[in-house]
């Protein structure tokens, strides 16, 4: 069936529920002690994962629509990036309070000491300037640089799972599925890529 704009209302609603259901079970997953012994390391880390996976189901759209000629999906890639930008927000929010509490000389310090940490804020400050500039009214003005800008997100893609395998101590195999899908999906806008950085 092909998807037309009369099913856009329907697509998009269905992704608001898959994007926030998480949140509702990790919400229910706290106040009912069953985040584990760690809570405040389970919240970081539930919260960075749906930063990378709504990153990666973003990245995702625009060969679905290739491939299976549903130009319609399009449209839904500002809404996802939205929401990866919401689940970078509450993972580093999560970081700064509840890790931190609040001690802006220790993130300071522990940003510059910390590659991972320092990777990770870079892929968040690209995420804001996207996010700002998803408006319409913005994209207007800006003309050709906004493509440019918004180019950025494959940045974005090589640095969420560099930050998440530096991140991690002993456990590899998770950040590994992710660096492996990441590429899998650069891979295969090998030609999109190639003609965005020979220009």
């Amino acid at each position: 069936m092909r998807l037309t704009n009369k099913h856009l209302f329907l697509v998009k609603a269905f992704m608001h529920w898959a994007a926030l259901v998480p949140i509702v079970y990790l919400v229910l997953a706290v106040m009912t002690d069953e985040a584990g012994g760690d809570p405040v390391q389970y919240i970081i880390h539930y919260t960075g994962i749906g930063a990378l996976n709504t990153l990666l189901i973003m990245l995702c759209i625009s060969p679905i629509a290739k491939r299976f000629k549903q130009g319609v999906l399009v449209q839904t890639r500002r809404l996802m990036g939205l929401y990866v930008f919401a689940y970078a927000t509450l993972h580093l929010a999560a970081f700064i309070s509840l890790d931190l509490l609040f001690e802006w000389s220790l993130f300071l310090t522990e940003t510059v000491k910390r590659p991972y940490i320092l990777v990770g804020m870079l892929a968040y400050l690209l995420l804001f300037a996207l996010a700002i500039t998803s408006l319409n009214s913005i994209k207007r003005k800006m003309g050709k640089r906004w493509q440019k800008l918004h180019n950025s997100v494959y940045a974005v893609a090589l640095l969420v799972p560099l930050h998440f395998i530096w991140s991690v101590k002993s456990e590899i195999i998770e950040p590994s599925i992710y660096i492996a899908l990441t590429a899998l999906l650069l891979w295969a806008r090998k030609d999109q890529l190639k003609r965005m950085f020979s220009r």
